[in-house]
């Protein structure tokens, strides 16, 4: 284990190159979470639809994204979009934000179907056509009911984002593991990245609770 002092030190020597790649750690978490929401709404209308086939399909891509590993999702976009010139930057983010979206549409599916059947035919009543009750009225509820879970999704996406490392992407992780290698002090950056990483975790989450307090407060 590093002494205090050397930790410290090092900390204070190594923050610049750490400062870039938690730019381009935040920068590839919030592209992925911001994809991966559009994806979970979609998928979730599809899984509550009266349509059997839509159901189909949305039970297919949950089931084999939470089915298979992460790492492998990221390495068969990674190896099949390169041949298409697509950067490792936008091969992890979508990796990332399709992985994300299954589970985050598991969640928008059971905050919808929380909300009292009769908030629809209210809607209906009114003359609102189902998209519009949907937009109008279902999803807003749905969406604060849904935050807390969100949160701790997006919370999930900023740590899962470290996988990136291993398709050469200079994030936060990929710093840590390639100075300790260089220096042969991998414990030394392994506690720093830790860091670096706790105080992202801990910035969301106090960003999620604002926001469900600013929400709350709205009711």
């Amino acid at each position: 284990m590093p002494s205090i002092s050397h930790l410290l030190e090092t900390f204070a020597n190594s923050y610049p190159i750490f400062l870039e790649g938690m730019w381009l750690t935040l920068r590839l978490t919030a592209i992925s979470i911001l994809i991966a929401v559009f994806f979970g709404l979609f998928f979730s209308l599809l899984k509550i639809s009266n349509v059997k086939v839509l159901n189909w399909i949305a039970d297919v891509y949950i089931g084999v994204i939470r089915g298979t590993p992460l790492i492998v999702q990221i390495f068969i976009f990674y190896f099949g979009l390169s041949n298409l010139g697509i950067s490792a930057f936008w091969s992890a983010a979508l990796g990332l934000a399709l992985h994300n979206g299954a589970y985050i549409a598991e969640i928008f599916r059971g905050s919808i179907q929380s909300i009292e059947k009769g908030q629809m035919e209210a809607g209906r009543s009114l003359g609102m056509s189902h998209t519009l009750t949907m937009r109008r009225i279902i999803l807003p509820q749905a969406f604060r009911r849904a935050l807390p879970p969100l949160g701790n999704q997006f919370i999930i996406g900023l740590k899962d984002s470290s996988l990136a490392a291993f398709i050469s992407l200079s994030e936060l992780f990929s710093i840590a593991t390639t100075q300790g290698a260089r220096t042969f002090d991998e414990m030394t950056y392994l506690m720093i990245v830790a860091f670096y990483y706790l105080v992202l975790v801990l910035a969301f989450t106090v960003l999620v609770n604002m926001l469900e307090r600013k929400l709350a407060a709205s009711d």
